[in-house]
């Protein structure tokens, strides 16, 4: 499993990465929108999973999110926002416009770990 974690705060990106090896799975990152489609560009084949913050820098992750359900090679690939977004009427925003899963920071490791595997059709 391939998962792209697309957050600018370092420290979430080494959370994220601490519960996709706890999977067995490899992880690539991206530090805000531009860097993450610039890497989906390259790896977009083998990623299962994206990771996708809402606040960052040059390109929020709702225009990341609706740029790559636009497109056909990244649509299949499931999308679940992990962000301080918890505003409701965003949360609904972004599963309308296709985020497969929502978790809202903070959050244990425990709870990502679960979210991933609902994320990749694993969960209960």
């Amino acid at each position: 499993m391939k998962v792209l974690a697309i957050d600018d705060s370092i420290m979430v990106r080494k959370i994220i990465r601490g519960a996709v090896e706890v999977l067995d799975g490899n992880l690539i990152e991206a530090s805000d929108g531009i860097e993450a489609l610039e890497v989906m560009e390259e790896e977009y084949k083998d990623i299962d999973l994206i990771l996708l913050d809402w606040n960052m820098p040059r390109l929020n992750g709702m225009e990341v999110l609706k740029q790559l359900k636009a497109d056909r090679r990244f649509r299949g690939i499931p999308v679940m926002m992990v962000t301080t977004e918890s505003e409701r009427k965003n949360i609904v925003r972004a599963i309308q416009a296709g985020a497969a899963h929502y978790l809202i920071k903070p959050f244990t490791i425990e709870e990502l770990v679960k979210r991933i595997m609902e994320s990749m059709g694993k969960g209960e």
